[in-house]
């Protein structure tokens, strides 16, 4: 059995404040690049914001999960319908690694490594302050890559918020207390 044939969709916490995540997405690199980097791509299935693309620039995040592809769902009560974020460009090296910072806390990096026809994506976000972030991150960014995934299958992804709540369960069970 290959390494791809056994990729779990879930993330793992790999240090007790560091949580990676694997999908294998279709290709080319250069596709999935642009979905990663492209505020009008990312939008999407992520967040939007405008990137510089170099070390040391400043951009901002806005989520507006309603707006996913595949709707909103029942967005938990509590959530905004829109949330924003600054963060900063550390590491670049197209189209194979993105790094940012995670607000004023965390970091996350993004790797592509070209499988053939597909692209491996690990996303490795450090420096999770507690429990509970670690949970509503881990579901967080499965339910979005969920939504990248179908994106770029050209399928209809699941609801986002009913997603997230449902992988939020599944985190606090599988992850280590």
């Amino acid at each position: 059995m290959t390494e791809l044939a056994t990729i779990d969709a879930y993330g793992a916490l790999i240090e007790p404040a560091t949580l990676k995540i694997q999908r294998l997405l279709p290709g080319p690199v250069e596709r999935v690049w642009a979905w990663l980097t492209e505020s009008d791509k990312r939008r999407k299935w992520l967040a939007s914001g405008e990137m510089e693309m170099k070390v040391g620039a400043p951009f901002e995040l806005v989520w507006r999960n309603g707006e996913l592809a595949g709707g909103q769902g029942d967005r938990p009560e509590g959530y905004p319908e829109e949330h924003r974020m600054e963060s900063r460009i550390t590491e670049l090296r197209a189209p194979y690694r993105l790094s940012f910072t995670w607000g004023e806390t965390g970091e996350v990096t993004m790797d592509l490594d070209p499988q053939g026809d597909d692209v491996l994506l690990t996303l490795v976000h450090k420096r999770i302050s507690d429990r509970p972030n670690t949970l509503m991150i881990g579901a967080g960014w499965h339910a979005h890559l969920d939504v990248l995934a179908a994106e770029l299958r050209g399928e209809t992804p699941e609801p986002f918020w009913d997603n997230w709540l449902r992988l939020k369960d599944d985190y606090d069970r599988r992850l280590p207390a």
